[in-house]
């Protein structure tokens, strides 16, 4: 099995915290939609509550990814869309449950003025490589 190189800071290139600015693989490529905070009724899990959304977002994520043969070992993206910055600590208590902290997927944070229902705080989409 060929293995994923995470490169964490690129020479010229700060550090990232929590993440690596590059990652490579072979393999056969997994999109994964934006998830939200609904549990499998459709239902909002964890209204007002960052860190129950978030827990519920990478519950849906590792779904997914399992759905699609892939883990969270085959993540190479992340891209966090919330409507507050502030809970991104929360965040990355949920995500650091789920990866590889010593080899982090690259990651983009981005504050939205809104999701899809205004009772959201956070969407995550992946990309994910199943390595042959």
């Amino acid at each position: 099995m060929s293995e994923l190189t995470h490169i964490k800071a690129p020479q010229g290139v700060a550090p990232g915290n929590g993440y690596s600015h590059v990652v490579l693989g072979e393999g056969r490529f997994v999109a994964v939609s934006g998830q939200i905070a609904l549990d499998e009724h459709g239902e909002i899990v964890g209204e007002g509550d960052a860190a129950a959304q978030a827990r519920q977002v990478f519950k849906n994520l590792r779904r997914c990814l399992n759905e699609a043969g892939a883990t969270f070992d085959d993540v190479v993206k992340l891209t966090f869309f919330t409507t507050d910055v502030g809970i991104l600590p929360a965040v990355r208590e949920a995500r650091d449950a789920c990866i590889d902290t010593t080899r982090p997927p690259a990651s983009t944070a981005v504050e939205v003025s809104a999701l899809i229902r205004p009772e959201l705080m956070l969407e995550v989409e992946a990309f994910a490589v199943i390595r042959n």
